[in-house]
């Protein structure tokens, strides 16, 4: 009960703090404002420009989100995990190709994967296949495939270097998770040494999707499909807007010969793009029309790694990670991918 309370009064402040953030920085701004010609601002050619901008970056991506909160749904109500834990072979690298190209039949969004994998560990799944699968499932799938094609028209080569070094990314960093990493590395005990407790979460485990499943008709699981739809379409979206206006920020108020410097800066480039993906924390299905939008003052893999780093290490999947995982593992993990992907991107860019 007292766990229950503390959770609940969580949200509350929190929601509290921001509120009195954004009062302050509304309060700051009309401050700043006050000294301007009110139709002066209005009509401010950056301000149209920043408008045009924003709006143009968030009606294209929309579809996209659209599609990936949808199929997200239909598989949290449709597809278990056992299911899913089925397709993986017990063979360690045979197991970490299956969870690297296990996003293309579940393409799950990064913003559900942590929760999702957290109970395929306690069901079994070894931890190597689930960090590959934490990794490159947000990347590696259809949806997301399709994002960046169409953001990048032009030049469709980059929709297959971004999948690609994803894949290797996430095979080296699983490899060496199977390797050197050896114990338990959940915030929660596992508890596999007791076979009869094993059996009885089974037993009630199998028993409680049997009762849900028999007490569900279609009907009402479409009613939840949609449910779970609008809920991850305002999650994800709020962070596509965020994102749309940092990037429109950048272009009309920063000066476009300071931007096209750093984008022209080499390995700087990559590292800058690599901050800013995990900054932004953009959904993976969206992300490519931000990197788009940059396109003409920065190189082609300092894109890449963007699209690349972000989905992988980015703020909220960080603090969701930690919520499961021990600190040191997810260090570790932020640590591997930071190299493969800064590494992946010089090699890229020696490639072109």
């Amino acid at each position: 009960m007292r766990n229950t309370a503390i959770k609940k009064g969580t949200p509350a402040k929190s929601n509290s703090q921001i509120l009195i953030i954004l009062s302050l920085v509304i309060i700051g701004l009309l401050y700043v404002l006050s000294a301007y010609d009110p139709s002066s601002i209005v009509t401010s050619p950056k301000l149209q420009m920043f408008k045009m901008m924003l709006i143009s970056i968030i009606i294209e991506a929309m579809p996209f989100i659209l599609i990936g909160v949808f199929v997200s749904a239909i598989l949290q109500v449709f597809v278990t995990d056992q299911m899913i834990r089925k397709f993986i072979p017990k063979n360690p690298f045979l197991g970490i190709i299956a969870a690297s190209v296990l996003g293309i039949i579940f393409p799950i969004c990064e913003c559900g994967m942590v929760p999702a994998i957290r109970k395929l560990i306690k069901k079994g799944m070894p931890l190597y296949v689930a960090t590959t699968f934490i990794l490159v499932g947000p990347i590696l799938n259809p949806i997301v495939f399709l994002s960046t094609l169409t953001a990048f028209r032009n030049q469709p080569a980059i929709a297959f270097y971004r999948m690609g070094l994803a894949f290797v990314v996430a095979l080296i960093v699983g490899l060496i998770v199977y390797k050197f990493v050896k114990s338990n590395q959940l915030r929660e005990q596992l508890t596999h040494p007791k076979n009869n407790d094993r059996e009885n979460d089974e037993k009630h485990e199998h028993h409680h999707h049997h009762h849900l499943s028999s007490q569900k008709p279609v009907k009402n699981k479409l009613i939840e499909v949609m449910g779970h739809t609008v809920s991850e379409f305002f999650d994800m979206g709020k962070y596509l807007v965020f994102g749309s206006i940092i990037v429109a920020l950048l272009q009309v108020f920063v000066s476009q010969n300071s931007l096209i410097a750093v984008g022209n800066s080499g390995p700087i480039a990559n590292l800058v793009m690599m901050g800013l993906g995990f900054i932004l924390s953009l959904c993976s299905t969206s992300d490519a029309f931000v990197a788009q939008s940059l396109q003409t003052i920065f190189t082609k893999s300092s894109l890449i790694g963007f699209m690349v780093f972000g989905p992988m290490i980015n703020i909220k999947g960080i603090l969701m990670m930690l919520a499961v995982f021990r600190s040191r593992f997810v260090i570790l993990l932020c640590a591997l991918v930071t190299i493969l992907v800064f590494v992946g991107t010089i090699v890229l860019q020696l490639a072109f």
